[in-house]
């Protein structure tokens, strides 16, 4: 099967891109997710981040490698597992980086990277609870909310810390984190917003989009080219076993399993080892 993009890996960025390439229906997509759907339960309850994180069901549950000053000890260190990637089993926090780094990004090289030129694509993906300003989109489809709840041991908490030299600031989406505040969540309405609801559930119905979860990229099928070699095609191991092969010749392979997916050791992803990814 033949397609003009294939995305490896549902998660996060995988679900963006899946509805920014799909726009165009002169396009066909595949969006490979080596999780299952997510329909269970607890991904929607807020709270439920205790019964994902940890839980093979959702999680890949890495195990970093044991280090002197956790007294010898490893520790989970969660990765999501399932279609919306992190996005479905984290703590639902909003935060932008700071505006130094992205800046720095562009002063070694990166045109594109600064603040400047990346707070309109956040913008564009926005969807804050109070409209658009100045550092916030209104039209976007990824919800942005203040948090439900307050408790006055918070406010003791931001007093002390002002004390302390850590001043208060309104939030931490401005480019400028330094400070205590507030975190912003991805959540409507009381409900987890991942990224499967943001951008690929309002696009389902696209036929040039394709969606395959439990489905684990084994490995990058490279043929020779004009100028050196190209990857044409991904091989998959379907959750039942059955192994398939999918082209995107001429057009594009997206590697987009995260930081700790990739590079894959093979057989298994799972088992790439912390202290390779330093």
């Amino acid at each position: 099967m033949n397609y003009h993009y294939i995305v490896v890996g549902g998660g996060t960025a995988g679900c963006v891109l899946a509805n920014r390439l799909s726009s165009d229906p002169n396009t066909s997509v595949l969006l490979l997710e080596a999780g299952g759907k997510d329909d269970y339960f607890w991904i929607d309850i807020p709270v439920g981040y205790l019964y994902t994180i940890g839980n093979p069901r959702t999680d890949w549950c890495y195990q970093t490698e044991p280090d002197p000053g956790l007294n010898g000890r490893n520790i989970g260190y969660a990765r999501g597992k399932v279609l919306g990637g992190c996005s479905s089993i984290n703590a639902m926090i909003y935060m932008r980086g700071q505006r130094s780094d992205y800046d720095h990004w562009e002063e070694l090289g990166n045109r594109g990277w600064a603040w400047n030129d990346v707070l309109p694509i956040f913008k564009r993906s926005e969807n804050y609870q109070h409209g658009a300003d100045e550092f916030h989109g209104g039209d976007g489809e990824l919800r942005v909310e203040e948090r439900r709840v307050n408790w006055e041991v918070l406010e003791a908490w931001r007093d002390a810390a002002e004390q302390c030299g850590i001043p208060k600031i309104q939030e931490f989406n401005r480019g400028d984190n330094h400070g205590n505040a507030y975190f912003q969540m991805n959540q409507r309405r009381g409900r987890r917003w991942s990224a499967t609801k943001a951008f690929l559930r309002p696009i389902e119905s696209r036929s040039n989009l394709t969606v395959l979860t439990n489905a684990h990229a084994q490995r990058l099928v490279i043929e020779d080219a004009l100028n050196g070699k190209r990857v044409r095609g991904v091989e998959v191991r379907m959750d039942n076993g059955e192994m398939m092969n999918f082209d995107a010749s001429p057009g594009e392979i997206i590697l987009s399993a995260g930081a700790i997916g990739f590079p894959p050791d093979p057989p298994s992803i799972r088992n790439w080892p912390w202290s390779a990814i330093e």
